[in-house]
This record gives structure tokens, C-alpha cells and sequence, in this order.
């Protein structure tokens, strides 16, 4: 699937802040830039960095009201949906970058769900069908809420409190499967059809020799989805983090099929 998307944020800055921005889509096998810009207004140096898995991050040092935008083509091709017999590995068999996925981390406190989740999956056959079991056991027991939670919310406050929105969902996904010895880990994307649109929060489990794109949310076809960052938890992949506090004064997302106009806007 062909998608245009065009990402503009506009942030105000009190003092020279140095940034880190992740708003360019990410170089994979799954999906090709097909064209792309990025322009920065007013004007600054960019240090622009590609990572081992294509994902890309630029850094600067913004002053006053300053506007990030990102124009892109992307064709993300045939994406593969997960299948229950996708098959679990043995840590022994993993890559060696894939295994930080298997820990705990600040958002992802798995070490303490592995009761739960022994106790709720253990019936359920290893690999692709335990991972559909815990999308299916988010959809009956967690509710899609906004304003119950905040910046700081962890997979245990979003299983106590059984509610949130997409970055809440992706944690307590990456939690349960981490819990199941199932290498997981966060992924931030454009999607199609989300409303509002914005930037949205998903994840991936590595299964028979592969990462899968899985929507814990349900709210966006992964076939409509443009991978931007990944990492252990929305810590990672935040799409703009400064060394000062910035004031966001808009912010604008549009994804649509290439062949059509966009028809969904966030303000």
C-alpha cells in the first residue's frame, strides 16, 4: 500500500534547547520511501543519524517558535499479519540485539506479570497464539480512555486501572508477552484511517526469525501502518525530546493512500 503522509509540528522554545527528533519514516524491508522531505523553519543545522534497523533521528538546537515539517511517500508493500503458528524461540537461538527485548524496562515492568501470565496463557500454545490471546484479552478487559492516563503511566497502573489510550495498550502488550519469555518491543508509526490522526504507539514480538507489527489497540490496519522508531518502551521512540521544557503550539498529522487525497487532519 502506497501512503503520503505529512507530519507538521510547531513548538515554541524559550532558549536555545537541543533536540532529538523521530519523525522521518524508517528504512526497512517492509516498507520503501518512495520520496521525501523534511524542512525546518526558520532555518537550522541538522545532525541526522540512521540506525542498524533504519530507523532515523535528527538533533538541533532550536530558539524561539520553530516548525518541523515532513512530507513522505511510502510504500510499505504486503505486510504480513502474525499467525498463531508463528514459533517462540529459545533464548540460545535469538540474535544478540533482539535479546534487550526480553527484559523489564522503566514503562514495562514484565518481571512482575510473569504469575499472571503463566497462570492466564500457559493453555494456550506457545509462539503467535499466545501473542493473539493477550491482543484478544486486552480487547475484552482494557478500555480505550483518554485523560486516565499520563506521561508517566506504566503497564502496571494501566492493569490496575483497565484503561488508556495507544501507548498504554503497546506497554501492557510488551509487558504480557516479555512475561512469556517473547521478545517484545515498542514501535511508533503513522496509520491510516486513526481518528484523530496522530502519532500512534504499537508494538512487535519477534517470532520464527522475524519482528511482526501487531496494533494493540485495534484502532489502525497494519497494512496502513509507517513504521518511524523502535525500543524498549515509548521512552525510545518519543518523537521529539528536549533538554528544556518547549511548548507545543500545533501539531499536525495526515496519512491517506497515495491515490487519493488526504481526507483526515489533526490540530
Amino acid at each position: 500500500m502506497k501512503l503520503t503522509i505529512t507530519a507538521a509540528l510547531r513548538y515554541g522554545f524559550g532558549s536555545p534547547t537541543q533536540v532529538i527528533a523521530a519523525i522521518e519514516a524508517a528504512r526497512s524491508p517492509d516498507q520503501t520511501i518512495l520520496s521525501e522531505e523534511l524542512v525546518l523553519a526558520p532555518d537550522a543545522d541538522l545532525v541526522i543519524a540512521e540506525g542498524d534497523d533504519g530507523e532515523r533521528r535528527f538533533r538541533a538546537v532550536l530558539l524561539g517558535e520553530a516548525e518541523i515539517r515532513y512530507v513522505a511517500t511510502v510504500d510499505n508493500h504486503q505486510r504480513e499479519r502474525l499467525q498463531p503458528t508463528a514459533r517462540q524461540h529459545e533464548w540460545s537461538e535469538l540474535p544478540q540485539e533482539v535479546l534487550p527485548f526480553l527484559l523489564p524496562s522503566r514503562f514495562c515492568p514484565s518481571d512482575i506479570f510473569m504469575r499472571f501470565a503463566h497462570r492466564e496463557f500457559c493453555a494456550i500454545e506457545q509462539g503467535g497464539a499466545r501473542i493473539l490471546a493477550v491482543l484478544d484479552w486486552l480487547k475484552d478487559h482494557v478500555d480505550y480512555v483518554h485523560g486516565v492516563s499520563n506521561a508517566q503511566t506504566t503497564a502496571q497502573h494501566t492493569f490496575i486501572d483497565r484503561a488508556g489510550v495507544c501507548r498504554d495498550f503497546t506497554h501492557l502488550a510488551i509487558t504480557l508477552s516479555r512475561a512469556m519469555n517473547i521478545p517484545a518491543r515498542a514501535v511508533s508509526a503513522y496509520a491510516l484511517d486513526l481518528d484523530p490522526p496522530d502519532f500512534h504507539a504499537v508494538f512487535e514480538v519477534y517470532l520464527d526469525g522475524r519482528w511482526w507489527l501487531l496494533d494493540p489497540t485495534g484502532l489502525a490496519p497494519i497494512e496502513g501502518m509507517v513504521r518511524i522508531a523502535t525500543g524498549r518502551d515509548a521512552a525510545d521512540i518519543a518523537f521529539l525530546t528536549s533538554e528544556y521544557n518547549c511548548q507545543c503550539l500545533n501539531q499536525s498529522i495526515t496519512v491517506a493512500r497515495a491515490d487519493s487525497e488526504p481526507d483526515r487532519q489533526a490540530a
